[in-house]
């Protein structure tokens, strides 16, 4: 199984910081948080990798290298914890760049050589899991089962209406529509889709054929974003996309407050942390 992690967008809600700092290197606590979605794919038996970013996260590559002056300093000392804290994740790292923001369905595009004839898993990295089951192996386990593309979702999470929400078919398991912040009562289903995929190769030849006529519409190609959401629609019309339901606790870190969220919840499942958590706000 390989995996693609879409990593190249700008993270403007978070300037300053993301003026030099990728968004996917800012840290839960000293967890740089790319790494909690590496991890995760590796435990789903992801042997390979591909980053997709941009020209200004170099930092993202440096990080998943070796760190030889680090090595030698903790080899001298015989600080065996620091030099595994810093060695290189057991997977394959691979990493290309979106030379412009033209959307996720262009980013896809650019996985396509790495990708080849094989499903393979896309993470988005605003969205972190914590807990015993995380979504890419169930992810895996759909697909096995299934032989589908698969969607992980979280069900009937607080404000709904802020995310794409599943058509679900009659028969329960297969992805008809997802409706896009639908209003509040509107809701085809509880079922919220997450930044995490399983895609079948077949999505390709619709994602090219979608980035042809967006090609074609007068001044598309030079400036309007082109999302993956016209290949899915595809797949879901040839009844061969399914949903799997994340049993994980989600983190969403895409805005600052999320990210503060994310921060305390992660935190709080440390009991050293806890208990500073519980004493700094128990001042406010």
């Amino acid at each position: 199984m390989k995996a693609v992690i879409l990593a190249a967008g700008y993270g403007t809600r978070f300037l300053p910081a993301t003026k030099t700092v990728p968004k996917e290197l800012l840290p839960l606590i000293n967890k740089p948080a790319i790494a909690f979605i590496v991890e995760e794919l590796a435990a789903a038996g992801v042997n390979e990798i591909l980053i997709v970013s941009s020209r200004r996260k170099r930092a993202l590559e440096d990080y998943f290298d070796r760190e030889v002056e680090l090595e030698s300093l903790f080899a001298a000392e015989g600080a065996a914890a620091e030099l595994k804290c810093i060695e290189p994740p057991a997977v394959s790292m691979l990493f290309t760049r979106q030379r412009e923001m033209r959307g996720t369905g262009h980013a896809l595009l650019h996985a396509e050589p790495f990708v080849r004839n094989q499903p393979f898993i896309v993470a988005y990295p605003d969205d972190l899991f914590i807990g015993e089951r995380l979504p890419a192996a169930e992810l895996v386990e759909r697909w096995t089962a299934s032989g589908c593309s698969v969607l992980a979702t979280v069900y009937d999470p607080p404000e709904l209406s802020r995310y794409g929400v599943l058509k679900i078919d009659p028969d329960g398991e297969h992805v008809r529509n997802i409706v896009e912040k639908p209003a509040p009562g509107d809701e085809p289903s509880r079922e919220a889709s997450i930044g995490r995929f399983l895609y079948t190769p077949e999505i390709f030849d619709h994602l090219r054929s979608g980035w042809t006529m967006h090609s074609e519409k007068e001044g598309a190609a030079a400036a309007a974003e082109y999302f993956h959401t016209y290949a899915l629609q595809r797949l879901m019309d040839q009844s061969a996309v399914v949903y799997s339901r994340c049993s994980a606790e989600r983190l969403d870190t895409g805005s600052p407050a999320g990210y503060l969220q994310s921060i305390i919840r992660y935190a709080a499942r440390d009991p050293q942390y806890r208990v500073l958590l519980q004493t700094e706000l128990s001042r406010l």
